[in-house]
């Protein structure tokens, strides 16, 4: 189904960027992302997931998987070149998006190995080094907002290197991002309009973890509570991000050309069937923020969705859901903890089962030959 057009361009007129968050090679060769892009779509996130059912369902990629092997490619570098074959056809589509809204929307974004989520060193050589492989002016690459993450992230923006700060789940920690790309941005030592960047909030992992804990405590007034953690976070994190890029520091960064670092909320899926399936996106929208929206939620919203401004309607009944969770019991920080190791986990744990899959493959592959 190619959503309704008209409601992804009217969140475009409430200040939202809708960005779709999925990538395979099939919608590439077949058309289906144009028509994405024709409808609305600004920009398109990918994640070591992602590309892991991408990868390993169909044979889209086998011709260029063996021609990578036999060309004496070892497995891994093969990923990177399934990978990079793919980013760098939806760069070209949406480069256009890129031009004319001259470097607003039209990113795509790829990760570095998630196994890399700890290691600040090599973090940051491997987002350098997929800066210049895939030299294009409209991709992100996404570093995990992990605490060994931020030095990463501060160092690609002072070098003048667009960053998608991936895995956000506290408010703690997203003020620590922000930080970085703040003082990135000051280090950086000439014009700062060419730099850009998005601050990825997790959104509905939040309630799944927070409902878990809720339910064990099993109070009425914790019940009660169930489903409000993940949209008051992400109302409350708006207010800091607007509180952020004002000021003095900000407005002596301004006159160098720099571009605030929008929210973005990803993992917009509703888990819980108890909830609206477009509770993610209706409760979010608001200027300069994007929504990275997987193809079935897009579809929902655009069929039944809210179009109104929301992110900041009610500021302090947002900090009050907060205030009340940690009042019968959640630890918020401890939740932001939990969820940043289990996102860490599975994004390793889908990288390393594709490459394993990949190794089968190439096995059989030099076996026939």
């Amino acid at each position: 189904m190619t959503p309704d057009r008209s409601a992804l361009r009217a969140l475009l007129e409430l200040g939202q960027s809708p960005w779709l968050d999925n990538l395979r090679r099939g919608w590439l060769t077949s058309g289906e992302l144009a028509g994405w892009v024709d409808a609305g779509i600004r920009g398109l996130t990918s994640n070591p997931s992602i590309f892991q059912k991408a990868i390993s369902t169909g044979t889209d990629y086998d011709d260029q998987f063996g021609d990578l092997i036999s060309g004496g490619s070892a497995v891994e570098d093969a990923y990177w070149g399934l990978v990079t074959s793919d980013i760098e056809g939806a760069l070209r589509l949406l480069r256009p998006v890129y031009d004319s809204s001259e470097g607003r929307d039209g990113f795509v974004s790829v990760e570095v190995a998630p196994e890399l989520a700890r290691d600040s060193a090599a973090t940051e050589s491997a987002a350098r080094h997929l800066h210049t492989t895939i030299d294009a002016p409209n991709l992100y690459v996404k570093i995990p907002g992990t605490a060994e993450g931020l030095a990463p992230i501060q160092t690609m923006i002072a070098e003048g290197r667009s960053i998608n700060v991936t895995l956000i789940f506290s408010i703690e920690r997203y003020g620590e991002v922000m930080e970085a790309y703040l003082a990135g941005l000051e280090q950086h030592p000439g014009d700062l309009s060419r730099i850009s960047s998005v601050a990825s909030f997790f959104i509905s992992r939040v309630d799944t973890e927070v409902d878990r804990r809720l339910e064990a405590l099993g109070t009425d007034a914790a019940l009660a509570l169930r489903g409000t953690a993940a949209v008051a976070q992400g109302q409350v994190a708006y207010q800091r991000f607007r509180a952020t890029f004002s000021g003095p520091r900000w407005e002596a960064l301004v006159a160098r050309g720099a571009r605030v670092q929008r929210p973005l909320w990803a993992s917009t899926s509703t888990k819980n069937p108890a909830y609206a399936d477009t509770l993610y996106v209706d409760r979010l929208i608001g200027p300069d923020t994007v929504n990275t929206m997987p193809e079935d939620t897009i579809d929902a919203f655009c069929h039944h969705g809210t179009v109104t401004r929301t992110i900041d309607a009610d500021p302090a009944a947002a900090q009050a859901d907060l205030d009340a969770l940690v009042e019968v019991g959640v630890d918020l920080d401890d939740v932001g903890r939990t969820l940043e190791d289990q996102g860490v986990a599975a994004f390793s744990k889908s990288f390393d089962e594709l490459i394993a899959a990949l190794e089968t493959k190439a096995s059989e592959l030099r076996a026939a030959g």
